[in-house]
């Protein structure tokens, strides 16, 4: 069903769902709607991009920044929660979210996405800038209509493609700090883009069942787990260069530089891990691992970043 089919059967069905709704949803419900816990970690790589970037920082538009980052973020996980409501209802990992659950209407998870939405790119291009707002913009509109509405549902590839998406945060936070886009800031973007293949497949592998039960074509359903398994240690391979491109391109220390090889071989070696255990408990051990690590290895990669930043152990100019 398409995005006007689903907009008109919620407005039907509203009247009936009020009623249901009001009862059990409470405010929990409306903040699960956002994902807060996807939108810690874009928050907080949008975070390090800002306080990174060249240039003195404004408290007034650091405030408005993180405030529309957070609203943005959030719009984007309730508009994904509202469509995906049909597949998060047969998946046992995403049931009991609010839409499906029946705990939140269809319509106001629908309602509060685009307030949220329009709300956070309208401010950010009039108390920040508008390169960071048009930034913002698209970065819910990939999510939403690239990603979620067809990407997930039509190709194996919907997670390196829709990647994209959760690549951006850092970016917005440079430009919301300078007015524009940079090297610099496509780098922090770069580490985003190849780490989410890795970290998503690992999650795939142990969640299988329920993406087959969905009909939703992850690698894992669609080509295998061994193939799945080969992609996995491919771009581990490929995050260990590209974890240090900061270093590289100097903006980043040798702190950093030392923290991002010995992540990057660990969680390289994770990635292994996965390849060769491929029965049983054991396997689904070693993908649970590397999911949860991949997590840990991008909040202390951005960091490290930060920490050298706020201490002044690294300087750069443009």
């Amino acid at each position: 069903m398409g995005f006007w089919g689903r907009i008109g059967n919620d407005c039907e069905n509203l009247s009936r769902s009020t009623a249901d709704c009001a009862v059990s949803r409470s405010l929990s419900d409306f903040i699960s709607l956002l994902k807060p816990r996807v939108m810690s970690l874009a928050l907080f790589t949008a975070l390090v991009g800002f306080v990174i970037a060249p240039g003195s920082v404004d408290p007034f538009i650091f405030i408005a920044f993180l405030l529309c980052v957070v609203c943005g973020a959030g719009a984007a996980g309730a508009l994904n929660m509202w469509y995906d409501a049909d597949i998060d209802a047969v998946m046992s990992r995403t049931a009991k979210r609010p839409v499906p659950s029946g705990q939140v209407a269809p319509f106001e998870a629908l309602a509060l996405g685009c307030i949220l939405a329009f709300g956070s790119v309208f401010l950010l291009g009039i108390l920040v800038n508008w390169v960071a707002s048009a930034l913002l913009a698209f970065t819910i509109f990939f999510y939403l209509v690239i990603y979620t509405m067809w990407l997930k549902r039509w190709t194996a590839q919907n997670i390196v493609i829709g990647g994209i998406a959760g690549a951006f945060p850092p970016m917005i936070g440079w430009a919301s700090a300078t007015g524009h886009i940079s090297l610099e800031s496509l780098a922090l973007f770069a580490i985003i883009f190849i780490w989410t293949p890795p970290h998503s497949w690992s999650l795939a592998l142990f969640s299988e069942r329920d993406y087959e039960r969905a009909e939703v074509p992850m690698l894992p359903v669609v080509a295998g787990p061994y193939k799945t398994r080969l992609w996995i240690v491919f771009y581990s391979i490929l995050l260990v260069p590209c974890g240090l491109l900061p270093w590289f391109m100097g903006f980043a220390g040798w702190l950093f530089a030392i923290m991002s090889f010995f992540l990057g071989m660990f969680f390289l070696f994770l990635s292994f891990r996965v390849f060769f255990c491929r029965e049983g408990k054991v396997a689904l051990d070693a993908a649970k691992r590397l999911f949860f690590f991949s997590i840990f290895y991008l909040f202390l990669l951005y960091a490290t970043l930060l920490f050298e930043h706020v201490m002044g152990l690294i300087e750069f100019a443009l």
